[in-house]
């Protein structure tokens, strides 16, 4: 169906290639998809297909081989309007959650003390105020994976990127995170592009499920996921949660 919107990010062919001593190796085939503003997006795909590099291309951390990346339809200052949660929190573990979170205010030469307010609040919004003055090696793994969110919005960007933010972590506490992170992206209003290899993490949290192929990636289909909101858990035993799911297996095993 015809979206009328304006992107907020656009994807036109994007392509990947890596150069190897055994020659060419295509990452990225032909990727081309729209992401809309305040949408919740996840992306799911074979390991190895390029999700990962997909997501730095678009942060700037690697660059492209051809293609096409648009945000508003101009050329955009990656540092300020992108911010991107890895795999693992990766805190600076002498600095304490405060001076964690306000990290990007200081790469990016902002006012550090006009900014704090800033960052509590986000610490307040993801569960961890009274845990300012601590250091990420007093937190559970989730609790830093926490920090890194505040961290990635302390800039106020326009895009969030995540890249499979909780799978290091155990069942529950990835399933409690969904929840939270529903929450902070219905009170923040940002636009979110989330990898996950789980299909059932990304029916739960996602608007739409963009599915990848195998390398070299391209996208199979782009599903809109139209259960209710606000979600909760029992949403995933609803006959409605698993035809999407099986939807988008059935895609990759096509894919």
């Amino acid at each position: 169906m015809q979206d009328e919107r304006k992107p907020l990010l656009s994807l036109k062919n994007v392509k990947k290639t890596y150069t190897t001593g055994g020659g060419e190796l295509k990452a990225l085939g032909d990727v081309t998809f729209d992401i809309f503003p305040k949408e919740f997006v996840s992306i799911v795909g074979p390991s190895g297909c390029g999700k990962t590099t997909l997501l730095k291309i678009i942060a700037g951390l690697l660059p492209k081989s051809s293609g096409e990346i648009i945000i508003d339809k101009e050329d955009f200052d990656i540092s300020r309007e992108v911010g991107f949660v890895f795999q693992k929190p990766l805190l600076l573990h002498w600095r304490k959650v405060i001076d964690n979170v306000l990290l990007p205010i200081e790469i990016l030469k902002k006012d550090r003390k006009a900014m704090e307010e800033r960052a509590r609040y986000l610490l307040a919004l993801v569960g961890l105020e009274g845990f300012e003055d601590r250091y990420p090696g007093e937190l559970s793994g989730g609790m830093q994976q926490r920090v890194s969110i505040a961290r990635a919005l302390v800039h106020d960007p326009k895009l969030l990127l995540m890249d499979e933010p909780f799978g290091a972590l155990d069942a529950i506490t990835r399933e409690r995170l969904n929840i939270e992170l529903l929450r902070i992206w219905q009170e923040t209003g940002k636009t979110i592009l989330f990898v996950t290899h789980g299909i059932n993490e990304a029916v739960f949290l996602s608007d739409r499920v963009i599915v990848l192929s195998a390398r070299p990636s391209r996208m199979i289909e782009s599903l809109d996921i139209e259960l209710p909101r606000p979600r909760q858990q029992e949403v995933r035993v609803q006959p409605e949660f698993g035809a999407y799911a099986l939807e988008i297996y059935k895609s990759l095993e096509i894919g």
